[in-house]
């Protein structure tokens, strides 16, 4: 099944080549190093289509689900999707896994993967702010030296914070 490995970041290309591309198979080390940097990264069954250029039919043929399953066991001659907790989740590859695939079962010689991540949204950007925001709103919070737990101490500060007229 691959790593589940929580929410996936959108991505605009993953390029599994032939011919010219160099090979992205190296020692365990970088394979390591490739996991952990793109644990994060997952891709649909759009970007798995394009990259092993096959059609989309093709693609769930190669694909390893049952339908009395939701999560079947892992299955080298086949594409393993990441874990799912629902059956209408979509189908999400890693591009390590998808890499695999295409070397091992395809027999594709030279694969590289790129991930790229795609341009940020007007709702990322939103929702980046807001967790800005949210992060200046806890300093402030921890930085507070007396936080008074009842309203009769939250009034006699504010009572002494402001000056008599």
């Amino acid at each position: 099944m691959g790593n589940p490995s929580g929410p996936a970041a959108p991505l605009s290309s993953v390029n599994l080549g032939h011919g010219g591309i160099t090979s992205s198979a190296g020692t365990a080390a970088e394979t390591a190093a490739n996991t952990s940097e793109t644990a994060e990264h997952l891709i649909g069954i759009d970007e798995v289509q394009r990259s092993l250029n096959r059609s989309r039919a093709s693609v769930y043929r190669y694909t390893n689900t049952d339908p009395r399953n939701l999560n079947p066991p892992f299955n080298p001659r086949k594409l393993n999707p990441e874990y799912r907790s629902d059956q209408k989740e979509p189908l999400m590859f890693h591009p390590n896994e998808v890499a695999r695939f295409a070397r091992d079962v395809l027999r594709i010689k030279e694969v590289t993967v790129e991930v790229l991540n795609s341009p940020s949204t007007a709702t990322q950007q939103l929702l980046g702010s807001i967790l800005e925001e949210l992060r200046t709103i806890r300093e402030l919070l921890g930085a507070a030296d007396v936080r008074p737990t009842h309203l009769d101490a939250r009034r006699e500060q504010h009572d002494q914070a402001r000056p008599a007229a």
